[in-house]
């Protein structure tokens, strides 16, 4: 492994947990829980709490593409200095009062998506997102589920695949989505949606998938979670709370940032098909839209030329 430096050590310890060997996870899980602390704590006292040795801390400060210790120590602290900084910058404070004006509450809901879509965009994993895009691509079946707000997001994935002639079905019921994900067979593709991962309807549906032999994907925030353990791929998404939306109600824009990369990613690849079918349906849908005026035309086109 090693960092990426737009990314940070924070991030890419969060994405890339569970691919490190189990003494390295230790140290890893130790920064993660306290990353300030770490840039205070001593190599001996870092190892001490990961249950490891001195030596196995130095290693993963090499996997990580660090000199040493010390130049790990730095890299935290600057990062948290940043991180501080923006937070200090963006959102002094996201406790919105009942009385606070409109303009305050827009600039505090702006400014926590977006900095949740740029943590969710620095930490995805475009190998992962290639992954699932592939097979989507090629799949005979894609079933979607989530609930709640994450079936939003589920919905509006189904809605644009099923666009592109993506065999794709998005299931709000437990029941049908399980006796669905019962059917699934190698080859075919389930994508579950949970801002906790700890949705369990959304886990069985993704553990009765991947017995069948269809690849599981978990949408989640949390890449240590259940869901996440029943998945073949995990795709992580961050979120930023503020008054009035708790975590699970701010995980959309986010969640809707990777599906509309993994739409993306499938339209690529099924480039003529994808075409083909938005002038059809284009067409099907045209005698419900209202014809353009062409005094107005005329008149915009006149300004367009001046």
């Amino acid at each position: 492994m090693t960092v990426v430096r737009n990314q940070g050590v924070v991030g890419r310890l969060r994405t890339e947990l569970e691919t490190l060997p189990d003494a390295l996870q230790r140290v890893a899980m130790q920064i993660l829980e306290d990353p300030d602390g770490a840039t205070r704590a001593s190599i001996a006292d870092l190892a001490e709490r990961a249950g490891t040795s001195t030596a196995t801390v130095t290693r993963f400060c090499r996997v990580l593409g660090f000199s040493g210790y010390a130049a790990l120590r730095v890299a935290l602290a600057a990062e948290g200095g940043r991180a501080e900084q923006a937070r200090w910058e963006t959102d002094i404070d996201r406790e919105i009062e009942p009385g606070d004006p409109l303009d305050r509450v827009l600039g505090i809901v702006a400014s926590a998506d977006s900095r949740a879509i740029q943590e969710t965009a620095s930490r995805v994993d475009l190998d992962r997102i290639d992954r699932v895009a592939q097979a989507v691509a090629e799949a005979g079946r894609v079933e979607l589920v989530g609930l709640g707000s994450s079936g939003t997001a589920a919905r509006e994935l189904a809605f644009r695949l099923e666009r592109i002639r993506v065999p794709c079905w998005f299931r709000p019921d437990t029941h049908t989505a399980l006796t669905n994900a019962a059917l699934l067979r190698s080859g075919d593709v389930a994508i579950g949606l949970s801002h906790s991962g700890r949705t369990r309807e959304v886990v069985e549906v993704l553990a009765e998938a991947r017995e069948q032999g269809a690849l599981t994907v978990a949408v989640t925030s949390f890449e240590r979670s259940p869901m996440a353990q029943a998945a073949d791929v995990v795709l992580t998404t961050a979120v930023h709370e503020t008054t009035f939306r708790l975590a699970a109600l701010s995980a959309l824009h986010s969640q809707l940032l990777v599906l509309d990369l993994i739409y993306v990613a499938v339209a690529q690849r099924t480039y003529e098909r994808t075409t083909e079918a938005f002038e059809v349906t284009a067409r099907a849908v045209q005698a419900h839209r209202f014809a353009d005026e062409p005094n107005r035309n005329r008149r915009n086109r006149s300004q367009e030329d001046q």
